[in-house]
């Protein structure tokens, strides 16, 4: 499939026009810009350095035009000297042997200076990578919730984390284009004193083979954009049936070919792709290079031609061709080069439209001071929340208050709006009706910062990080990770002492199968360590948002009982399925279809017999 065609119907976005393509040039600034603040040392050394490089192949060339024609200056003395060491005594050798060791010279400064200006590069290089992967690791932690669910977004932070590794070249090609220009200057100047037209002939042979190049490098890119789903997908299709994660359902469910066939089906069609755009490109460039060559070997039949006039010496034929072929692989290299920065300016339009994407959910300029304790709790008034691109309300008209030191349940069946009320409270979403209140004032008047620090929340879906126990712990509240004391605590509140306890290296034990010293736990002991962040945060506010799916009856049932017994000071919001659980709540809130139901304790929902009363007779059933 060639490049801005369609694919399933969607059209390849990614293909751009002239204009745009010259356009993406505006973002080589803040890249160097970018380069200088890594290292203004490293730059300063690199681009001096190249400077001293890009002087000696002129100086060289020019050294051998003279080398050529002392040895026919010595030729034509008929001096009558026979042995090595008459010529020797006689000294006439002596300005051919120092033009010798200024060669030699010359070709090992040239390659020191090589190696140190790569070494330089690579140094320079990888800071850059790592500098440019903090500031995305930034900025995407700046982003809204809702921004990480957008499937575009993905696509963008993808083009864009591929971008912190791809453009690691794009800085020495800079540089080396500078570098090369030096080296143009310097062979044209010898070139225009000799024959001024041959200048002329040698960009006209090559003008083609540059516009064919530029045109290629924009259709690779749009190429490479129009296919970023899809290259996602290779790469989760790829994880997906080579993990530790997934690898028992693979087995059980013989996955292995379903994905592997899955895998093949788009790698083959990206392949088609890139191949055909590939057969096109060494066609075209050949054709146009070879006008190009053309152009050398016309120029190089004039030069010879004066040669044999006897308007050049033997040397000038010399120093004129190498010249003049140094020239054209010089400037082929320019255009070239200039096409392809041109190319990666446009990949550098991922990385930079990724920066430039600004989030919604932000802290006011004045914020107000953050309630401690909080006194009177939260208050719902007539909020409404709808997924981006969704047809119905995740939650509509919700009036209730959460009070402060209480304990609320969550219940409701799935899709019934419980997480999103959670996201809500924890403002990784905004209302789009209505406003949540703290003490009488909206959430959107806190520092965002602040109201997060005093809010613990555990989701069902927890990270299980592939670190050690108490890392994995600490996470809570990061900032007090060298507190073993306050993470021993925490981890004795969720009853994840106990199994810590047994793992071989204790708290110092790496968790998860990923690394080689890593110990796996089972789904209820990761849990464990989950609820324990919430405990190492010691906010106002607790919620745990089904964490104890993986648990037994038993075992929630402890969490729970625990979780109330440790948070009389706290305002907690629980959510399980499990009515054994919930009914220990201070009161029980009811959600259906987005919707607040029904409030009240666990007896005053029984005696109602709606719909509480309804799931709970049914589930009680299940343990008749």
């Amino acid at each position: 499939m060639a490049a801005g065609a369609t694919r399933a119907g969607k059209p390849a976005t990614g293909r751009k026009s002239l204009r745009e393509r010259v356009g993406a040039l505006r973002n080589l600034p803040p890249f160097l810009r970018q380069i200088w603040e890594t290292s203004p040392g490293m730059t300063i050394a690199s681009l001096s350095l190249r400077l001293v490089r890009a002087l000696l192949p002129v100086v060289t060339l020019y050294v051998g035009k003279l080398i050529i024609d002392e040895a026919l200056r010595l030729v034509a003395l008929d001096s009558g000297l026979e042995t090595i060491r008459e010529w020797w005594d006689s000294g006439l050798l002596s300005p051919l042997i120092g033009l010798l060791w200024l060669e030699l010279g010359l070709a090992v400064a040239s390659d020191v200076l090589g190696r140190l200006v790569a070494l330089i590069d690579s140094l320079l290089s990888e800071r850059f990578t790592n500098a440019t992967s903090v500031r995305l690791m930034q900025h995407a932690a700046t982003l809204d919730l809702e921004d990480f669910e957008d499937s575009e977004l993905q696509d963008k932070l993808d083009r864009a984390r591929r971008q912190t590794m791809g453009r690691m070249t794009l800085m020495s090609q800079l540089f080396g284009q500078a570098q090369d220009l030096v080296t143009v200057i310097s062979f044209a100047a010898g070139l225009m004193i000799y024959a001024p037209w041959l200048m002329l002939l040698l960009l006209v042979a090559l003008v083609p083979a540059f516009i064919g190049e530029a045109h290629f490098n924009a259709l690779n890119y749009s190429l490479n954009f129009a296919w970023t789903p899809e290259r996602r997908e290779l790469e989760y299709i790829r994880q997906t049936g080579a993990s530790v994660e997934t690898a028992k359902e693979t087995k059980i469910f013989g996955l292995n070919g379903f994905l592997i066939e899955r895998y093949r089906k788009l790698a083959d069609g990206f392949y088609a792709a890139n191949r055909k755009l590939a057969i096109s490109r060494a066609g075209w460039g050949s054709l146009l290079t070879g006008l190009g060559t053309l152009g050398y070997y016309v120029a190089y039949a004039y030069i010879a031609w004066r040669t044999v006039r006897g308007e050049f010496t033997i040397g000038d034929l010399t120093f004129l061709a190498g010249s003049f072929r140094r020239l054209r692989n010089l400037l082929e290299g320019l255009l070239s080069g200039f096409s392809a920065v041109a190319g990666q300016a446009l990949y550098l339009e991922d990385l930079y439209s990724f920066f430039e994407i600004e989030p919604e959910i932000v802290s006011p300029e004045n914020p107000r001071a953050f309630p401690t304790p909080i006194r009177q709790g939260f208050v719902f008034e007539d909020v409404g929340f709808q997924y981006p691109g969704a047809e119905r309300w995740a939650v509509r008209h919700l009036d209730f208050t959460l009070k402060a030191g209480e304990v609320l349940a969550l219940v409701g069946e799935n899709g019934a709006g419980k997480t999103t009320l959670v996201k809500l409270l924890a403002r990784l979403y905004d209302p789009d009706e209505g406003r949540i209140l703290l003490d009488g004032v909206d959430l959107r008047e806190y520092d965002l910062e602040v109201l997060r620090s005093n809010i613990g929340v555990i989701f069902q879906d927890f990270v299980r990080y592939h670190m050690t126990a108490a890392e994995n712990i600490a996470v809570g509240r990061i900032e007090a990770r060298d507190d073993r004391a306050r993470i021993v605590a925490a981890a004795r509140r969720s009853l994840a002492d106990e199994v810590i306890e047994k793992l071989p290296k204790g708290y110092d034990q790496v968790i998860g199968k990923r690394f080689k010293s890593g110990v796996d736990l089972s789904g209820g002991e990761w849990q464990k360590v989950a609820i324990a962040r919430a405990y190492m945060r010691d906010a106002q506010l607790l919620i745990l948002d089904e964490p104890t799916a993986a648990l037994d009856a038993r075992a929630e049932f402890e969490v729970f009982q625990r979780f109330k017994e440790l948070s009389d000071d706290k305002t907690a919001v629980l959510i399980s399925h499990r009515f054994s659980s919930v009914r220990m709540a201070d009161r029980i809130l009811v959600l259906n279809e987005g919707q607040v139901e029904a409030m009240g304790t666990h007896e005053e929902l029984l005696s109602q017999h709606g719909r509480y009363a309804e799931l709970f007779e049914l589930q009680a059933a299940g343990y008749r």
